[in-house]
């Protein structure tokens, strides 16, 4: 029989989305690019994704109206600087109106200031491989301080461990990112010194609270294969919690478990219950990834930043994050210091290549844009409203 989960007073719940992801006609960043090439791997563009640019009013208020209290979103740069040097005015007045609007609806903004896509022309430079990518990411951050004017949650790079698995872009048909077989160590020391002087730069006002956020991928060792473990995980996850020992926060983003072997991660067993994407239907992995943040920041307070399911099926959903949370509780229990909780995603969106795994609180009609709630977003709310995640009966996948 599964048991209420009783979180403590000042538990932070919310949700997050990305720009590129629910924006629309980012037609300046590299994932556009890619979307767009010739003989492209992706197999339908972005478009005009969830619209979420006019309609940013409409999921804040959706998310308030639920008893959420936290909106994570990011700023595009290729919106901000859509050429070198050039900076948008128009487009830091956009987001700054995003942020005043979370306020008016009582809403906490987390801003993310890097999130997976860049300007073509940084990556006609060659992205995260160029050696003077973290001045042009900090002037960037610099331009960005009358929007972040009062914010005090701030997320510099999203899951750069993920960044460091693609290529970022060089010149030409390099332009757009691609998938490495490994971790490009010279792209991780590049984005952790990128970090590091933005964080530099926005503590300047000692109220902000600056981290970056994380992929947790919680790695499981096959008999014998622990130190294989060890070396896989390094430069895939490791490193990047270590970078983060001088942050005010760490985030975790969660889904998933991977096994390794002697020969590296092995595929997922064909008898598992698997997600929309195909991967392993495991609960448990956030409360793994928070432990394993926890331990390797040198007990550094967690947030975490994402956490869902790909799934049709909004029962699972909700089963999904209750065992995720009960996991995630059980270490807050153990000693493990957690600010908050923010779902993937508010929004059905685009999953970078794809609108079919639905991760969202809210579906939206692809041809109107229609926002349509579903049980899990009312039931999360509930949860922000009273501390208390309410057990439900365990539904089976099929149900």
């Amino acid at each position: 029989m599964l048991e209420n989960l009783h979180f403590p007073e000042g538990f932070i719940w919310g949700a997050s989305t990305a720009a590129h992801q629910i924006e629309g006609n980012n037609v300046n960043n590299n994932w556009w690019a890619r979307e767009h090439a010739v003989a492209t791997d992706i197999k339908e563009p972005s478009g005009d994704a969830c619209d979420s640019y006019h309609r940013y009013k409409e999921d804040i208020s959706l998310l308030a109206d639920s008893g959420l209290t936290m909106y994570r979103f990011s700023v595009e740069w290729a919106r901000i600087e859509p050429e070198e040097g050039y900076f948008s005015r128009a487009e830091l007045l956009h987001y700054r109106r995003i942020v005043e609007f979370c306020w008016e609806q009582g809403v906490e903004p987390m801003i993310t200031l890097h999130h997976f896509t860049v300007p073509n022309w940084f990556a006609a430079q060659g992205g995260w491989r160029n050696p003077n990518a973290p001045n042009l990411f900090s002037r960037y951050v610099g331009f960005l301080q009358p929007l972040l004017d009062g914010v005090t949650w701030i997320c510099t790079i999203n899951e750069p461990n993920m960044v460091a698995m693609t290529q970022g872009g060089e010149t030409g048909e390099d332009m757009v990112a691609s998938s490495l077989p490994e971790p490009n160590v010279d792209i991780a020391h590049t984005i952790s010194e990128a970090h590091h002087k933005a964080r530099a730069l926005l503590k300047q006002d000692p109220a902000k609270k600056v981290g970056w956020s994380v992929a947790a991928q919680a790695f499981h060792a096959m008999p014998g294969c622990e130190n294989e473990t060890q070396d896989y995980a390094y430069w895939r996850e490791t490193f990047f919690f270590e970078q983060a020992v001088d942050d005010d926060w760490i985030g975790v983003q969660a889904y998933l478990r991977t096994f390794i072997g002697k020969h590296g991660p092995l595929p997922v067993p064909d008898d598992v219950e698997k997600t929309k994407n195909g991967w392993e239907y495991f609960p448990p992995a956030l409360g793994i990834g928070v432990k394993t943040a926890w331990k390797l920041t040198g007990g550094k307070p967690v947030f975490v930043t994402e956490n869902g399911i790909a799934t049709d099926n909004d029962s699972r959903r909700i089963d999904y994050t209750y065992g995720a949370l009960a996991s995630l509780l059980q270490e807050m229990e153990g000693g493990v210091t957690v600010l908050g909780y923010l779902h993937w995603s508010l929004l059905d969106n685009y999953e970078w290549g794809s609108f079919s795994p639905t991760f969202g609180l809210v579906a939206v009609d692809r041809t109107t844009f229609e926002r349509l709630p579903k049980p899990s977003l009312a039931w999360l709310g509930k949860a922000a409203r009273t501390g208390v995640v309410t057990a439900t009966e365990r539904l089976g996948p099929d149900l």
